[in-house]
This record gives structure tokens, C-alpha cells and sequence, in this order.
């Protein structure tokens, strides 16, 4: 019953993000005010009933009350046709909404001025996305900056760029600018403005008037908002956005025809730029974003699965911790259905892989499939946290995101950074610590492995990138050049946050690539600046979302920021890393890619990961309690196998999510059930794959399978992407024929053993598998065996071959 009162709590909380309207047909906006003969308003129009709310703007019958005031055509946009009061009213199936409209100043047309009017078009219109005129060197002779991000720029490049001849006030439909966009002129990029068309008209008016500028006295944009911000939607069902503007003086403007729109999962619900929704087949979640003038505004879409489910399936689901909870919160919300439970012996092999990178051995196997302990599952991932293969295999997945190419900062340095590694996570050193520790390093890079992040990133810009996209998952680098197109940093954010190591101090030879052997020295001076690269102003340390920090010349300013990264309130440290660990042990980030957090990359399960980083937080940064929490929930122990009320979730956790394995992992994993070691390069003797402290060593089969590109800079991302090369390796590489069939191999130890053959076939199941063979798998294998002229060892060789080459072996389950 606790458990149960528990999962219910959390199913209300996680639940209230979505709120049901009250039955009946509703209008949006409530009323509205139209000023000038160019304005206009789309409205939305939703029938609600028992808390199903569908979208009928298209479909609704519109009248008027008062004659000559405002119309509204069949796409529901409003537009002014005099001055005065009228109601206007919707009606759907009966059932009826009404809104006051009031209209002034009807026959004047305001001006369009290029801010505020054209620069928006020319978003919407994708002629400054980075494909186009907005790439570093424009396109056929025309640059404009990207995704505006420069008003005088774009400006200069339109109006008086090339002596003005791409302007023609004198007749604006002659204009280069107008005729190569609507394809009177030969255009590269084909038809974008249609003549007669509203964009097209407002670009003709702003020629005709000379080209104006918006004001600098003109009220600023300071916010947008969408309606609606979250929708329950039916499969191929439509819903209508209508996007606000609102400025600084109080008012507000709609800008659903301007703006930019895109969806983050077009399976799910996609989005065409009149800003129209629609849901696809595949029950699921999309946030569809809407950009102008570089605000943006995020609705969420959720497409439950047709069909009703009773919620005492719900609430009578496992709960072992806060995980079920929310995940089966969500799962409610979707109409979606749990997997069962993984069997033992796909739950063993899972953890043992997820948790110390390691299959389990045959003795292992049989003693957990015996045991009758009800907490076994439990007692496994404690022991396995416990174990020395822990801290290589985690060490192993920060080398990606930390470790330099040895050739560029040295072998001993990238040596002494591996070694820095791998002890923090045998010592469990809390993860706050950790990231203290190599943000503020200094000393040698022969003594002291964490400076060797400052030796290989030399730039403070190169700092910013790394730093923030680990550490924050904020990734900052469209913002060194730009404003990011899908967040809120700005050149200014970057370069001050930039400043944190402007006063970096470096003794000794430096770099010297391909071969930078020397020690180096870091230290910090008590002078260093950096400047913003436009204005030249010279920037005060900003955290992201702070306040500038006159940091005096006795304090490290490395020191200022690692406060402010690990302290309990930064909105960013904690979630970055649950986020990652989560990926790493359930397939897939609940902010996918892991280290891109931001408002328009929301996570599936919003307060899950709240849930988690709090969890963490509590546990004093503690990564084995964190891994614990998760691995002990009831939903790390589902099976893979879906239902047919989830096989098509891929992003809520219905079910386990298999993964190929990482490359070294594989690799260990064929040397211990072949018995062969591999041999490395700097390595000693019968090292393992994830105790290699380089990749700078020949390796088909960790190249095959995706280990990183020495000469790439960290973060190297990996995939789990499957390919022909990696299929035909494992079919007929030489080095893993010779680990096969080598006269010290287990092979042809169990050949030459005195063990029948079907007790060979069960070490084989036990060691790849982790489970024993079925029934119909142990015949097939021992006709084999029996088949006329069959050599025992060639078959025990050929049996371990084929068995190396399924994605049960290949894959973690």
C-alpha cells in the first residue's frame, strides 16, 4: 500500500503540467485589439469535451456582429475592415464562443520598417540559414548574417551593398531583392516569395518607403508566447499556434505569420509555417518551436496511444524508488504499457556490461541463476559498484570527453591525464570535487594530470566550449559568432564567460606538435583580458545567466567559477550528469544529445530529471549512489521486448533499450570468452581494452567500432550506429579467426576436455549469453556435433564463431 500511495502522489504532481480546459468551445485570443490597416490576429478555435480538447480553426463557422469592422477567413486570421466594436463568434457543431474585437486607425497603414518586419521574413523564408545567404561566405555574391543575428550587416548587404542595386524604390517591383525571391529572376534557391503574397507585399511597401529602419525609440521585443503551450493531440489530428509578440511599452503584436517554426521529432507531430501542427501516427512527444526576432517560444505536443487504459494497471506497477514513479506517470499520460520484467539472466548480463563494462563468467552465471535471494537484484549492482573494473570502465567514457591526441600535448601528459582519471573513480571522489579539481588545476603537467586540459586548450574560447558543454550541457559555440539561433546566450555570454580564463599563465616550452614531449607549467597571472571581438570591449567573468564578477588580482578567477558550477542552485551542473548517467545505463538521455540542455530541447520526462539531479544533490555528488538509484528501479529491470501498446516508444523508457556494445567493452568481451588476450601497443602484457591509456595504437576492431579519432578534439561523441564493416569484421577478420581457433584458446581447451557436448554448448550459451541454451538451440548445436565426420574442436570453433556474430552477443540487452 505505501508503494502504491507513493506512485499515486507522483502521478499527480507529474500529471499537473497538463491542464484540461472546461468543456465546450473556447476562442483565442479573449478579445482582441486591432491598430492600423495591416494588423491582424490568428485566432484558434478548440472544442473541448471530457478533457479532450481538438482544434476546429479551420472548420469553425465564423460571423460577425457589427458590419465593416473585422473579417475573419477560413484559416481563422482576423483582419480590420473599420473602425469601431464588433463580436466576433465560432461556432462548432452547435456550440458556440465569442470574442469582443475593437479596431482603430483602419485606413492607415503603419509603416514597415526592416527589424521588425523584414529581417523576420527573411528567417521565415530560411535566406539567412546557414544552407543559404547566411553560410560564412553568402551565396552567389550575397551574404547576410546568420539567422540575423546582425541588423546593421543584413541591412548594409540589402540596401546599399553593390551601390544599392539590389533596391529599386523608384519601382520596388523591379527590385533584385524581390525579383530573384519570387523567381522572376533566376534564383539558386529557387521560388521563396510569391507575388501577391502578404511577405512579399510588406517587402515592396518597405522599398517604396525607402527602406526604413525600425527606431531606436520604437518599443523593444521583450518576450514571445505560443498558444497553446502544451496539447494532448490525436493521431493525424491538426492544432493551430498563434505566436505573440510582446514589447516593452505593454503591448502586443501577433506575429503567427512571421515567425519561424520547427518541430523536434516530425514523426511524432510535424509543423508547417503558417504554424499549423500535425500529429503523425506513432503515439509519442514533439516540442515544436516558434522563433522571431530572435526570442523564441516552445509548445509541447503529446500524441497518446488510441484506446483506454485503467489506472489501476497503473498504480498496481512495482515501485522501488522515485524513478517508477515518474516513468509510469508518463507512460499513463501516454496511454503507453510497460514491458515485463527482464528474465535473471539478461538482467545479469546488463548489469555486469552497464556497471563494470565486463560479461559475467559461466561460475558467475550459474551461482545468480541458483540464487533464490529476493534481493538479489539488489545485492548484484552493490557488489558490482564494489568491484575494481568500476572505476576503469566509467574512467574509460571521460577519456572521450577529456582525453587530447598525445602527439599534440604530449604522451606523458595524455599518460598522466589517463592516470588522473582513473583515480578519482577508484577513490569514488565525490563529482562536485572532481570538476573542482580540473577546473581550478594548476601546476605540471608531468605531476598533475588535470592541467592537462589547459595544455591542450589554450585559447579561452576553447575553454568556454568544453567547459560549458560538459559541465552545463550548454553548447555555447554558435554563440562565439553569433547569437544562438535556439537559446538565449549571446556573443556577450560567451566572451564573459570566456573571461573565467583570461589570466591562465603557462612556464616551459609549450606545444610542439607532432611531438610536444616538454613539461609545461600552469599558474595564473594576475593580470589577463578578454575582449568581446566586435566591440572590443574588454569583458568582466559572467557566469551564464549572472552577474558580471570583478574578481580581484589575488583570486583565482578558475576558482569563482567552480563555485558557481557546483553550487546547489546552478540549474545546470547536476542535470547535465544524471542526464549522461541515465543515457549510459538506459540506452538513451532524457535529454537527448545529453550535453545539449536547453528549452527547446526539452527532456521527455521533465520531473525525472528534476527528481534525479535532487537525488544526487542530497547524496553529496555520489556517481555509485546515483548509478545505484538507477539501476535498483523497476523500470532499469524491464525487458526489451516490446508490447504492442509500446513498441513503437522509443524516448519514455516502456521498455529496456538494447545498445551495441562500446568497442572496448566487445573487444574485452571476445578476448575473455575466446580466452586470448589482446595484445596493445605502451601496454603490458595481458591489459585489457578499457585499461589502454591512448588511443593512439593499430586497432581494426576498435576502429570498426567506433572508438574515437585520435586526431579529433574532445568531446569525441560516440555512436551506437551498427555498420557493414563491423559485420563483416566479426565474420572474417584474421585477428579474431586467430583468437578462434589458437591452440591456447578455450576452444580448444573445451574440445580437448573431457566435457560432453552438450555441456560444451552450455559454457559457450553461458559465457556469450549469460544464460543457458534453449531447448531448440541445444538440439541444433549438437547435431553438429553428432553430424557424420564432424571434428569436435572445428565444431566447438565454428559453434563460437556464429555465436560471436548474433546481436545477443553484440548487443547489451
Amino acid at each position: 500500500m505505501l508503494r502504491n500511495s507513493l506512485f499515486l502522489a507522483t502521478l499527480v504532481f507529474v500529471g499537473s503540467d497538463v491542464v484540461h480546459a472546461a468543456d465546450g468551445v473556447a476562442l483565442f485570443p479573449p478579445n482582441v485589439r486591432l491598430d492600423g490597416a495591416g494588423d491582424r490576429q490568428q485566432l484558434v478555435v478548440t472544442d473541448t469535451a471530457k478533457g479532450k480538447t481538438t482544434d476546429h480553426t479551420g472548420d469553425a463557422i465564423y460571423a460577425t456582429g457589427a458590419a465593416g469592422v473585422a473579417v475573419v477567413n477560413r484559416d481563422g486570421i482576423l483582419t480590420p475592415t473599420g473602425n469601431g466594436e464588433t463580436v466576433i463568434t465560432a461556432t462548432v457543431n452547435g456550440k458556440a464562443a465569442k470574442i469582443t474585437v475593437t479596431v482603430k486607425n483602419a485606413t492607415i497603414t503603419k509603416p514597415v520598417t526592416f527589424e521588425s518586419d523584414i529581417q523576420p521574413i527573411l528567417t521565415r523564408l530560411g535566406c539567412n540559414a546557414g544552407a543559404c545567404h547566411g553560410k560564412a561566405r553568402g551565396q552567389n555574391g550575397f551574404q547576410l548574417s546568420l539567422l540575423a543575428y546582425d541588423d546593421d550587416f543584413d541591412f548594409a548587404a540589402i540596401a546599399t551593398e553593390a551601390r544599392g542595386r539590389r533596391i529599386f524604390p523608384a519601382n520596388p517591383a523591379f527590385s533584385l531583392f524581390l525579383r530573384k525571391a519570387s523567381g522572376q529572376t533566376a534564383h539558386g534557391g529557387g521560388r521563396k516569395l510569391p507575388e501577391g503574397e502578404l511577405s512579399y507585399r510588406m517587402i515592396e511597401r518597405w522599398i517604396a518607403a525607402g527602406t526604413p529602419r525600425t527606431p531606436v525609440s520604437a518599443p523593444r521585443i521583450e518576450k514571445v508566447t505560443v498558444f497553446p503551450d502544451s496539447r494532448l493531440m490525436g493521431f493525424k489530428t491538426t492544432q493551430q499556434l498563434a505566436l505573440t509578440a510582446h514589447y516593452s511599452d505593454g503591448s502586443t503584436r501577433d506575429v503567427t505569420h512571421l515567425a519561424q517554426y520547427s518541430s523536434s521529432e516530425s514523426a511524432y507531430a510535424a509543423v508547417d509555417a503558417s504554424g499549423k501542427a500535425k500529429a503523425g501516427p506513432i503515439a509519442g512527444e514533439a516540442t515544436i518551436m516558434a522563433r522571431y526576432a530572435e526570442k523564441f517560444a516552445v509548445s509541447s505536443v503529446l500524441i497518446p496511444y488510441p484506446g483506454l487504459t485503467t489506472d489501476s494497471l497503473y498504480s498496481k506497477l512495482p515501485v522501488k524508488n522515485f524513478i517508477d514513479g515518474h516513468i509510469w506517470a508518463k507512460l499513463q499520460k501516454l496511454n503507453l504499457t510497460p514491458s515485463d520484467v527482464a528474465g535473471d539472466a539478461p538482467f545479469l548480463r546488463r548489469a555486469f556490461l552497464d556497471v563494470i563494462g565486463r560479461l559475467p563468467t559461466s561460475t558467475e552465471v550459474r551461482a545468480y541463476l541458483v540464487d533464490k535471494n529476493p534481493k538479489k537484484r539488489e545485492k548484484l549492482i552493490d557488489d558490482l559498484l564494489d568491484r575494481p573494473e568500476y572505476a576503469d570502465f566509467w574512467a574509460n567514457k571521460w577519456t572521450d570527453l577529456l582525453r587530447p591526441n598525445p602527439y599534440h600535448v604530449g604522451i606523458k601528459a595524455t599518460y598522466n591525464l589517463d592516470q588522473w582519471l582513473r583515480q578519482s573513480f577508484r577513490k569514488n571522489q565525490p563529482y562536485d570535487q572532481f570538476v573542482r579539481e580540473l577546473i581550478s588545476a594548476k601546476g605540471s603537467s608531468f605531476t598533475n594530470g588535470a592541467v592537462v586540459m589547459y595544455r591542450d586548450r589554450r585559447d579561452p574560447g576553447e575553454l568556454t566550449t568544453l567547459v560549458s558543454q560538459l559541465f552545463l550541457g550548454v553548447r555555447l559555440d554558435c554563440a562565439k559568432c553569433h547569437h544562438h539561433p535556439f537559446e538565449v546566450w549571446s556573443q556577450d555570454d560567451f566572451y564573459s564567460f570566456a573571461a573565467f580564463f583570461g589570466r591562465i599563465g603557462r612556464k616551459g616550452t609549450g606545444i610542439s606538435a607532432p611531438i610536444s614531449g616538454s613539461e609545461e607549467v600552469m599558474f595564473v597571472k594576475e593580470r589577463g583580458t578578454v575582449s568581446h571581438p566586435l566591440s572590443g570591449e574588454v569583458l568582466l567573468p559572467t557566469p551564464l545567466l549572472g552577474t558580471p564578477q570583478d574578481i580581484p588580482a589575488e583570486t583565482d578567477p578558475r576558482k569563482v567559477l567552480a563555485d558557481w558550477l557546483t553550487a546547489r542552485e546552478n540549474p545546470f551542473f547536476a542535470k547535465v550528469i544524471v542526464n549522461r548517467v541515465w543515457a549510459d545505463l538506459m540506452g538513451r538521455g532524457l535529454v537527448d544529445p545529453v550535453d545539449d540542455l536547453r528549452e527547446t530541447n526539452p527532456p521527455t520526462n521533465p520531473a525525472l530529471l528534476d527528481a534525479l539531479a535532487d537525488d544526487f544533490r542530497k547524496n553529496g555528488y555520489d556517481l555509485k549512489k546515483l548509478i545505484r538509484t538507477i539501476a535498483t528501479s523497476s523500470v532499469y529491470g524491464l525487458s526489451s521486448i516490446p508490447t504492442d501498446r509500446n513498441v513503437g516508444d522509443t524516448r519514455n523508457y516502456s521498455r529496456h533499450y538494447r545498445v551495441r556494445l562500446r568497442a572496448e567493452v566487445l573487444l574485452d568481451a571476445v578476448s575473455d570468452v575466446t580466452g586470448v588476450a589482446e595484445k596493445f601497443d605502451a601496454m603490458p602484457t595481458g591489459s585489457r581494452a578499457l585499461e589502454a591509456w591512448t588511443v593512439r595504437f593499430d586497432s581494426k576492431f576498435l576502429d570498426s567500432f567506433g572508438r574515437p579519432d585520435p586526431n579529433q578534439d574532445p568531446p569525441c561523441e560516440r555512436t551506437s550506429d551498427t555498420t557493414v564493416v563491423q559485420a563483416l569484421h566479426l565474420m572474417n577478420a584474421p585477428g579474431l579467426s586467430g583468437k578462434i581457433t589458437a591452440e591456447t584458446g578455450r576452444a580448444a581447451k573445451l574440445a580437448a576436455s573431457e566435457k560432453s557436448a552438450t555441456e560444451i554448448v552450455e559454457e559457450l550459451y553461458l559465457l556469450m549469453y549469460g544464460r543457458v541454451p534453449t531447448e531448440a538451440e541445444q538440439a541444433t548445436c549438437l547435431a553438429r556435433f553428432e553430424k557424420t565426420g564432424a571434428v569436435r574442436r572445428t565444431v566447438t570453433e565454428d559453434l563460437m564463431w556464429a555465436l560471436l556474430n548474433t546481436p545477443e552477443f553484440v548487443f547489451r540487452d
